[in-house]
């Protein structure tokens, strides 16, 4: 009796759950689903490419005349390393200013084996206001705070040396003096020293050095501005029948040119699918869409890192300034932005230096004002937005840089390079050639993008350096 029962408990349950009506599964069959187009997550904003003024160059080479400049050899030196051993690179030392153009080898070897390495640690004096001013110090490693008495009294900081930069070389000449500045380590590093009494002995021995030691010392006085370029003679202030100057304005003989580069690819598309898979979306064209934002994503990384013609390679020494203590602090700004203090206009950062900042702004209670910039409201600096541009390295160590630029050619600043109306123009200097299909059925298309970047004059674009990211 038992048994029944739930035998016809189990057929009531099974009527109850029996399908009703038709399921999703099956009814799909008769529908057509709603599609989007191809997402691409590599499709970053590319605010580079959208600040920068774009140059029409209808030759292919754009050529930036400029005045005539006394190259000042103020690069920075190299170094090589043998385990514990740092030695500098002879021919890096006619980055000097007093050796520039030098190349008596023996010379620059003599001198280079002469170099001192001493390795320091945090908050260890190297140079001392007062004492004797008697080497040339080069940085191979590490970061230094340069700072003086100020007219109070006060410690005032001058500034930061890091890898590469030197400070003393025109003490090795004429009379020594005293140092008025002090040289103090923010971090443990290596230095390799000069003395005085090294240099005169291979200087006593070189006619070659003492000529070019000579000619650079006598060169300097009244030829050129502070920026280098040459003296524009000028009188103010007179009265009465002064004579003039005469005076002209002299250029490059030799200006740079920059001609546009290209990235290229071959998209390739079997006629099957261009014939029959065309509906609701055009096969052909978002391919050729999604292969024309990666050579968009391409041409702004190189822009940025192109050892040619990027950015990040072509900011004049003088234009380099390094943050004082690692991460990018409200005061590391302002000193980026003093670099091109002549109508700053866009500071690009990695993103994640922008939140580095963020969190300094913070913890300083500082909260700048963003500021709105092609719809989107931007962070901001003293006015000047800071757009993202995930094109801008970052090393193994946690540390990137920032850029500070003044765009267009008004304002002798930095600008984007293309040429439009060149043949088969798919976008402006994009352009997407029919090569014709293969014994494949392959349809092949070349697709070609035309660029380049060109910065007018030296102050038009400021790099901060060793910014660190991590918290």
């Amino acid at each position: 009796m038992a048994t029944a029962v739930e035998q016809n408990s189990g057929g009531e349950d099974a009527a109850q759950h029996a399908q009703l009506s038709l399921a999703t599964a099956a009814a799909r069959n008769l529908t057509t689903t709603t599609k989007t187009p191809p997402q691409m997550q590599g499709i970053s904003s590319r605010w580079l490419l959208k600040v920068l003024p774009w140059v029409q160059v209808p030759g292919g080479t754009f050529r930036v005349n400029r005045r005539l400049t006394h190259t000042l050899g103020d690069g920075r030196v190299e170094f090589t390393t043998t385990g514990a051993e740092v030695k500098v690179i002879p021919l890096e030392l006619t980055e000097i200013p007093m050796l520039h153009g030098y190349e008596d080898r023996a010379v620059l070897e003599a001198l280079a084996n002469r170099c001192e390495q001493r390795d320091f640690g945090p908050g260890e004096t190297i140079i001392e206001a007062g004492r004797p001013a008697d080497q040339l110090v080069l940085v191979a490693h590490g970061k230094l705070r340069r700072s003086a008495e100020g007219k109070y009294g006060a410690d005032t900081t001058l500034g930061i040396l890091a890898d590469g930069d030197h400070i003393g070389a025109e003490r090795l000449v004429g009379e020594a003096g005293k140092w008025d500045i002090t040289l103090t380590s923010l971090t443990s590093g290596t230095v390799l020293t000069l003395a005085r009494e090294a240099f005169e002995e291979v200087f006593g021995r070189s006619d070659s050095l003492r000529s070019q030691v000579e000619s650079a010392r006598a060169a300097v006085p009244g030829q050129r501005t502070a920026d280098g370029e040459s003296q524009i003679k000028l009188a103010s202030g007179h009265v009465g029948e002064f004579s003039l100057p005469g005076t002209f304005v002299d250029y490059e003989l030799a200006p740079r040119e920059y001609e546009l580069s290209v990235a290229q690819t071959v998209l390739r598309v079997h006629t099957r699918v261009a014939d029959l898979y065309n509906h609701p979306m055009n096969q052909v064209e978002e391919q050729l869409r999604l292969t024309v934002e990666a050579l968009r994503e391409r041409q702004e990384h190189e822009m940025v890192n192109n050892r040619d013609f990027g950015l990040l390679h072509n900011a004049g020494m003088k234009q380099r300034v390094h943050t004082r203590s690692g991460p990018p602090t409200p005061d590391d700004m302002d000193e980026l932005l003093a670099t091109v203090w002549k109508e700053p206009g866009v500071i690009l950062a990695h993103p994640k230096a922008i939140a580095a900042f963020g969190r300094e702004c913070t913890s300083r209670g500082v909260h700048p004002a963003p500021i709105e910039v092609d719809g989107h409201r931007m962070p901001a600096w003293r006015g000047v937005p800071v757009l993202p541009c995930n094109k801008i390295p970052v090393s193994g160590a946690g540390t990137t840089s920032m850029l500070a630029m003044r765009t267009g050619e008004s304002a002798q600043g930095v600008v984007a390079l293309h040429q439009t109306g060149i043949p088969d123009e798919y976008q402006p200097g994009v352009s997407v050639r029919f090569m014709g299909i293969d014994e494949k059925a392959l349809i092949s298309y070349l697709v070609s993008a035309y660029y380049s970047a060109a910065v007018l004059v030296p102050d038009a674009l400021g790099i901060l350096e060793d910014v660190e990211i991590g918290h």
